[in-house]
């Protein structure tokens, strides 16, 4: 078989899953606060997150969910709320306390929730799901398929990210310079949320 007609969803989940949004802005800013192996959990619970998504869209779930408007309204202020308390939380953070700190990282079944909650997510796996539909042979291998994928470029996608926000920590050296990080990451964190209500 070829491997040519997965190219463009190669593309397309790469893209989506690397452009910067609420998941990209977490993974920046538990790299920068905790480090790689402590925001493991978040990290792995966003991608089983998208990969559970992506495959229930293909399935038909994102079908039921997209048609229904108050179910809809729910997730949209359920995943709204949720991501405005965690901004709070990224953007009141000072410098990382090393071994003392009582700050934890967020985790995996936090990632799993935040996607589940995320319309944004569910639109753009539904999108895949009836634009790449040919390229599998019914429902469930077609879930498989996008579950797989979108799972694997999250990790790598948000891995990078995160690899970058520790990176962007290595840069700073005083409390004022951490505040303002966690301010700007928790501010793009709110301005993540437009998105979903517009």
């Amino acid at each position: 078989m070829s491997f040519a007609p997965f190219v463009p969803l190669l593309l397309f989940v790469l893209t989506a899953t690397i452009s910067p949004g609420g998941a990209t802005t977490l993974a920046t800013a538990s790299g920068a606060n905790f480090g790689f192996r402590r925001s493991v959990p978040l990290i792995a619970g966003i991608a089983v997150g998208l990969a559970t998504m992506a495959a229930s869209a293909a399935a038909g779930l994102a079908g039921v969910l997209l048609a229904v408007p108050s179910l809809q309204f729910a997730m949209r202020a359920m995943g709204s709320v949720y991501l405005l308390w965690l901004a709070w939380q990224i953007a009141g953070r000072g410098a990382p306390t090393l071994g003392g700190g009582t700050a934890k990282p967020t985790g995996f079944a936090a990632g799993i929730w935040m996607l589940w909650h995320n319309p944004k997510g569910w639109a753009m796996t539904v999108g895949a799901a009836a634009s790449f539909a040919a390229l599998a042979d019914g429902p469930i291998r077609l879930g498989m398929l996008l579950g797989i994928t979108f799972g694997v470029s999250a990790l790598v996608s948000l891995s990078l990210w995160c690899v970058a926000g520790l990176l962007l920590a290595r840069t700073l050296r005083t409390e004022a310079q951490w505040r303002t990080l966690n301010v700007a990451l928790g501010a793009m964190l709110v301005a993540s949320i437009l998105p979903i209500w517009l």
